[in-house]
């Protein structure tokens, strides 16, 4: 995270390709929305709120604003991107809790460009497990946009059931998707220095954005030195905690008045997690393909994402009052899903289709790719269905 202090945000190595203009018009008036707020609070921002306003500013912030995100053409490439595999391992999730709950929904949070969508409802309506109606909990106008054309062109049959929310029903019964999106809640950074707690916070300077620190919170304090003693942590850790998940999962809880949650992300236990090597923390930003440290650098145009702490997870949907009926990693998820079956049935048919698939599947599954730094968690209320994914293999021993 070093490095960008004094530095112009748009400062970006020569290799890496340049924004366009009207990107760069979109950037330059966050920073100044950024200034504006900096000054308001007396000169800083915790790092949580410069990330949720440069990832969530109306129609400024990275995922509100119209640039393209996802795919070749954008920052990263999401699984339901990858392979359609993927997505109709999830809509066989989605198909277990639709039998419990024949007048279920789906709700899907921050669909992207519609992938996972499409292919779920595609999934299911060849399944007869068709929900009543498909929500969508999107905050970008320009991303409701793109799903919808997306919908309307592959499934315009199935457009009437699809519902755009602009925040989480009051009530709701089915089952809730949430691919990658986690990572994305604003994160507090804190650096334990071997006896003192500090809160990273961002400010002007001049010409760019720049760190300071502030002494940490008397709870946030008591916290870190608990996990400092606990994990034995070297003087000079840096890590995050997930500032908003509490709130941001307590009320998606309160809403589900039965059914299940399943949440899909990269993220560790918490003794993974705080593991005295990951002293760096593991807040990362993306840009067209390129992943870095700097969260200072293109206000609006990159991607700023943490790693899950699943077990804060567990501990906030326990006190929400919600079961977690599930944790494995996303390899034995996509398994007990029946991802080679359906590879194999493809395979059979159009061995030139098997052979794409097979190296996609080798991404999504492999230790070394997304098989295991991805997780998967199920989250339940009032709701017994055997889901698929989670029968294999069961880690939450670990959490």
């Amino acid at each position: 995270m070093a490095g960008s202090e004094g530095l112009s945000p748009w400062r970006i190595p020569a290799d890496w390709p340049a924004p366009a203009p009207e990107a760069l018009d979109v950037s330059e008036r966050l920073v100044e929305v950024l200034r504006a707020r900096m000054n308001e609070a007396g000169g800083s921002l915790a790092f949580a709120d410069y990330m949720y306003i440069v990832l969530y500013a109306p129609g400024l912030g990275y995922y509100s604003a119209g640039a393209r995100k996802f795919g070749e053409a954008g920052d990263f490439i999401t699984a339901p991107e990858l392979s359609p595999l993927f997505s109709q391992c999830v809509a066989a999730s989605c198909a277990a809790v639709l039998e419990a709950l024949p007048h279920g929904a789906v709700l899907e949070l921050g669909a992207g460009s519609g992938t996972l969508a499409v292919e779920v409802l595609r999934s299911l309506q060849e399944q007869k497990r068709l929900p009543e109606s498909y929500l969508i909990l999107e905050p970008s106008a320009d991303l409701r946009q793109r799903q919808r054309q997306r919908l309307e062109q592959e499934l315009p049959t199935l457009l009437d059931r699809v519902t755009w929310l602009d925040r989480p029903p009051e009530a709701f019964a089915g089952v809730l998707v949430a691919n990658e999106v986690l990572d994305a809640l604003p994160v507090e950074l804190f650096h334990w220095d071997g006896s003192e707690v500090r809160l990273r916070r961002v400010q002007w300077e001049g010409s760019g954005f720049g760190w300071t620190d502030a002494p940490a919170d008397a709870g946030l304090a008591e916290q870190v030195r608990h996990l400092a003693g606990q994990y034995a942590w070297p003087p000079d850790y840096h890590s995050e905690r997930a500032a908003w998940l509490s709130g941001w999962l307590g009320e998606l809880a309160a809403g589900l008045t039965r059914g299940a949650m399943l949440f899909i992300d990269y993220g560790y236990p918490r003794g993974e997690y705080y593991h005295p090597q990951r002293a760096s923390g593991t807040l990362m930003c993306h840009y067209r393909h390129r992943a870095h440290p700097d969260p200072l650098r293109l206000p609006g145009l990159q991607d700023i994402t943490a790693h899950v702490d699943f077990t804060a997870v567990a501990e906030t949907a326990d006190a929400a009052g919600l079961r977690v009926a599930g944790f494995t990693d996303q390899a034995h998820y996509l398994i007990d899903t029946g991802i080679e079956e359906r590879m194999a049935e493809v395979s059979g048919q159009d061995p030139v289709a098997g052979m794409r698939l097979a190296q996609q599947v080798r991404q999504l599954m492999l230790p070394g790719e997304m098989g295991e730094r991805f997780k998967a968690m199920l989250l339940t209320r009032d709701c017994d269905a055997a889901v698929p994914g989670f029968r294999q293999q069961d880690l939450r021993n670990r959490l």
